[in-house]
């Protein structure tokens, strides 16, 4: 799941990464909504809040809304340039490390959203924001830009153009390969944005319940993803 990058990856292994980091992000979005008011990964809600922000003189709030998407940012370019420098050292299981600092990061986001009174709301979604950049960088780099686990938008609209194919493959009896092409397309996208919702839902229940330890738990299993590559990548290096 995390080792064979672009062409040279399966359908089943970009599958099984779609959805499973899919319901991690909707876990992480969610619960930061519901802790502190602001999704951590909305790019295009919080580009049009800062103009709307910036338009009313609201300039406290813009600045808010700038600083989501700049930690956003942030945590693509540090995956990127992560990744680039796994690369050229070899490193085959570099998207594994790269997850395994996602989990980092996320217990101690956890430890922090514990530590700090005044200030956890901000930091929190900040941080949030960082490893949701990190994270849709990641996938996407490994998986060519085939899937995303943080921008339902696209995944929506790609549903919404494969639908299309389907009917006008299907009307205008355009093969069987084409239309199992656009099946194959849906049965990718249409689960991504399924485990992104119930990952949602078990967020805001994991947070009202636990707390800040919703971020350890899903921390726990991001590196459970991770470590086995990694420890296969040391076992070869031996």
């Amino acid at each position: 799941m995390l080792v064979r990058q672009g062409e040279h990856r399966g359908v089943s292994a970009d599958r099984s990464l779609a959805w499973s980091l899919a319901g991690i992000a909707g876990a992480v979005n969610a619960a930061g909504f519901y802790a502190a008011g602001l999704y951590s990964s909305h790019m295009t809600g919080t580009v049009s809040t800062m103009a709307d922000h910036l338009a009313l003189g609201e300039m406290g709030a813009f600045g808010v809304a700038l600083a989501i998407v700049a930690t956003f940012i942030a945590g693509a370019m540090v995956s990127a340039m992560l990744i680039n420098a796994g690369q050229r050292r070899g490193l085959s299981a570099i998207y594994a490390y790269s997850v395994c600092l996602e989990a980092l990061l996320l217990a101690g986001l956890g430890a922090a959203d514990v530590w700090l009174h005044e200030l956890r709301g901000a930091a929190l979604v900040m941080g949030l924001s960082f490893l949701m950049g990190l994270q849709n960088a990641i996938v996407t780099r490994i998986s060519n830009a085939r899937v995303r686990t943080t921008h339902v938008t696209g995944m929506i609209t790609d549903i919404g153009i494969e639908l299309g194919n389907l009917i006008d493959d299907l009307y205008h009896r355009n093969g069987r390969d084409r239309i199992r092409v656009t099946l194959d397309k849906l049965k990718t996208h249409l689960p991504t944005v399924g485990s992104f919702f119930l990952g949602g839902v078990l967020g805001v229940l994991g947070y009202s319940a636990w707390g800040a330890m919703l971020f350890v738990t899903l921390a726990a299993i991001l590196a459970g993803f991770a470590a086995p590559v990694i420890f296969a990548e040391w076992r070869t290096a031996e």
